[in-house]
């Protein structure tokens, strides 16, 4: 075993503060990544308070992870100490089922293990993630980074990237599309770039008038405030995709009317209650309201090579350590553009 220093929860109402945690020794197939940047996702906060249920505490949140290889196992051909690399939301997974040997690792069908507050493989050795010194993954589930882009603004890719980057790529985005963004934060920047390198039109739709500048600089092509009635009525049935990022209770029906026929709105975002979907905005319209999780390993690779070639990356603020509790607070608020990032040697 190996010490590292780390940040913890130890119950949901209370602040992180340091913590120490025992990493394994990197068996045959493993690698050992000293962390440089871990960012900061909003997922951390509902697991540090536990607002989603099952926290285990002390729990070490952070699945944006960047760093670079300080040791690797003896089976290891991937990858040789001095890579730069990145780990995301999870770690491993069963390997057998029918969606691991389908590269979706994401829908492991005996349950993949999470880079934090998850049970490993093994049933019973609880996962501890990023906001830590170093992390031991096995190497099918490490990635390959770029030097090409700041490496602390590659971090949110692991998550933000992703989670936008599939369902983009899944339902065959292209140039002549139309796409809508629902809410401009951490995924839904994101969404914006990526969308909008893939040739798309794409609106952004907002409650906030002072979002249009950002979401234009970010490679929006439209804005349209939700809030104005009019707005809304004049674009029904504009839309081919509507990326969905919004993690408080809304209508989605307002929005199913938007879509064309056969128009597909993807939800990323999770509120914390369930919402009443009228079959009418789906029948009429053969429209598809339909949720996304984040890419398998194949699928994240082909997205950091892809924001790599693309010049994307996230827009951040660098953050120490000893100021996430702030940064929690904040990105609440939303008074983060868009994405908070640890600079890991502060810890």
């Amino acid at each position: 075993m190996s010490e590292a220093k780390a940040y913890a929860a130890q119950q949901a109402d209370q602040p992180l503060g340091p913590f120490k945690l025992d990493r394994r020794e990197p068996g045959a197939d493993d690698v050992e990544i000293k962390i440089l940047y871990s960012g900061v996702c909003h997922s951390d906060i509902h697991t540090a308070r536990n607002e989603w249920g099952g926290t285990m505490y002390p729990v070490v949140p952070g699945h944006e992870i960047v760093g670079k290889v300080t040791r690797v196992g003896s089976a290891v051909s991937k990858f040789k100490v001095g890579d730069t690399v990145g780990v995301g939301c999870f770690v491993d997974s069963c390997g057998h089922c029918n969606n691991c040997k389908d590269h979706q690792e994401q829908y492991c069908e005996n349950g993949h293990t999470q880079t934090y507050n998850s049970y490993s493989q093994d049933k019973k050795t609880i996962t501890y993630g990023g906001y830590s010194s170093h992390i031991v993954v096995t190497q099918g589930f490490v990635l390959n980074v770029s030097d090409k882009l700041p490496l602390a603004n590659v971090a949110p890719l692991l998550c933000a990237g992703i989670t936008t980057y599939s369902p983009l790529k899944h339902w065959g985005v292209k140039k002549g599309h139309k796409v809508a963004v629902v809410g401009l934060g951490g995924l839904g920047h994101m969404a914006v770039k990526i969308a909008s390198s893939m040739g798309a039109e794409v609106t952004m739709l907002s409650r906030s008038p002072e979002k249009e500048k950002d979401a234009t600089a970010l490679g929006a092509h439209h804005f349209a405030l939700t809030t104005e009635k009019a707005n809304m009525k004049a674009l029904a049935n504009t839309f081919d995709f509507i990326i969905d990022t919004v993690s408080a209770k809304h209508d989605y029906n307002e929005y199913l009317a938007l879509l064309r026929t056969n128009g597909v709105m993807v939800l990323l975002g999770v509120p914390p209650t369930p919402s009443e979907v009228s079959a009418v905005n789906l029948i009429f319209g053969r429209r598809s309201l339909v949720g996304s999780l984040v890419g398998g390993i194949k699928e994240t690779q082909e997205m950091l090579d892809y924001c790599a070639e693309h010049n994307i990356s996230a827009d951040i603020e660098l953050i120490k350590m000893d100021q996430i509790n702030e940064a929690f607070e904040r990105t609440l608020t939303g008074d983060v553009h868009y994405r908070f990032v640890i600079d890991m040697e502060s810890i």
